[in-house]
């Protein structure tokens, strides 16, 4: 590889940390004598296509600084899977630019994008470095133990359904929390973090990862108000029947350019929940609400260990392809086998991560499917931090406030 430039973007939905890998990647880049400009196009592949940059070599170390600690894209994002003619297109301007350094940082479609991306290279024979720099808070790429965007929003989860349980204390009743998780659970069952005192919600938790059934359902908040007085609710927006068909899905069509259905930024699923309980169980007061896009780019409340793993996911990519002249691959995460938790930043390949997703191990959940075991709270908490403590008087524990 000769010198050459470099092109960065940011892809999929936002996150508290994406700004951190980006500065990460941009400020390893700006040290390194193989690379001359650093351009930034703005709204992922679509910003290729239509020549949108900006250079980022003309920012000063304080608003790189400024922008790595503030939430959602700042380059702006993008959901489009690249067709050929899309990766001619985008060939054309990459070797207008002189771009011989191409990182875009993603879920798992972005992977895919980069892979798409990076095997057309291949064929047509173009020398360029692609990385994909991991991001997403659903927390289900493969090759991962984690990635960067899931601690924040776990916290961020956590904290909701904290004050939610306390609500909830006050008042009584039921209260459903819908949470993202399309396949995966494990911000759904983060929110069982928010859990200080056994009678602590969310007293249930429900996951992609297991069937759903209204009936069970009502069962388990049956036997949870027999039990607690009340109940706190955590349900992923991904929940499925036996069939495999999202709870959500009959309430929409729509879908992204990967062929997604949208899930979020709708109450469909809570407000389905709460008529459930109602009618079937007789339960006055119901109360539901979607954290919805709020879990992704919410100011003050990353997880510190989140956004330094995220900075260093974009130092690491430029590593490897630079200083270790690594063709392509992207970043991953793996946690350490030591008593106090570390992690470890591996090149793994394109292909073992695109498109395709992980989801919550078995052990992560209880017998029942309602609930998370200790083990999930093991792995989750050094990733989330503690979390604001919250009391009570004495005289109250093991009542209810009526």
């Amino acid at each position: 590889m000769k010198k050459g430039n470099m092109l960065i973007a940011q892809s999929g939905g936002p996150s508290m940390v994406i700004n951190q890998s980006l500065v990460g990647a941009v400020l390893a880049a700006r040290d390194n004598k193989g690379i001359a400009k650093i351009y930034g196009a703005l709204h992922g592949i679509q910003g290729i296509l239509n020549e949108d940059f900006i250079d980022l070599k003309k920012e000063n170390r304080k608003t790189l600084e400024a922008v790595a600690n503030t939430p959602a894209s700042a380059l702006g994002s993008v959901r489009r899977k690249p067709t050929p003619e899309d990766c001619e297109a985008i060939f054309r301007v990459l070797l207008k630019l002189d771009v011989r350094y191409f990182f875009y940082i993603g879920g798992n479609d972005s992977a895919e994008t980069v892979h798409i991306i990076n095997e057309a290279a291949v064929k047509a024979e173009y020398a360029i470095h692609c990385f994909h720099i991991p991001k997403t808070i659903d927390n289900d790429l493969r090759e991962n133990d984690h990635t960067p965007g899931y601690g924040s929003a776990a916290r961020f989860v956590a904290c909701a359904v904290k004050g939610d349980d306390l609500d909830n204390r006050a008042l009584g009743g039921v209260k459903i929390d819908v949470i993202m998780g399309r396949n995966a659970g494990f911000l759904t069952a983060a929110a069982a973090l928010a859990r200080q005192d056994q009678d602590d919600g969310p007293h249930l938790v429900y996951l992609p990862e297991r069937a759903f059934s209204v009936e069970r359902f009502v069962r388990d908040v049956k036997s949870a108000m027999k039990k607690f007085g009340r109940c706190v609710v955590a349900v992923s927006e991904g929940i499925a029947d036996k069939d495999g068909t999202p709870i959500v899905a009959k309430f929409t069509q729509e879908t992204d350019s990967h062929g997604n259905v949208q899930l979020s930024g709708t109450g469909a699923l809570g407000d389905l929940l709460a008529k459930a309980l109602k009618e079937r169980a007789g339960i006055a007061r119901v109360r539901a609400d979607t954290f919805g896009y709020l879990q992704r780019s919410f100011p003050g409340i990353a997880s510190a260990t989140d956004a330094l793993e995220a900075r260093l996911a974009g130092v690491a990519a430029v590593q490897a392809a630079v200083d270790e002249d690594v063709a392509s691959g992207s970043v991953a995460i793996k946690r350490r086998p030591t008593k106090k938790y570390s992690a470890e930043f591996v090149v793994v390949p394109l292909r073992k991560v695109a498109k395709e997703t992980r989801h919550m191990p078995d052990a992560f959940i209880n017998k029942a499917g309602n609930h998370v075991t200790n083990a999930f709270i093991e792995y989750a908490r050094p990733l989330v931090g503690a979390l604001p403590p919250c009391a009570r008087f004495e005289q109250l524990r093991g009542r209810e406030v009526r």
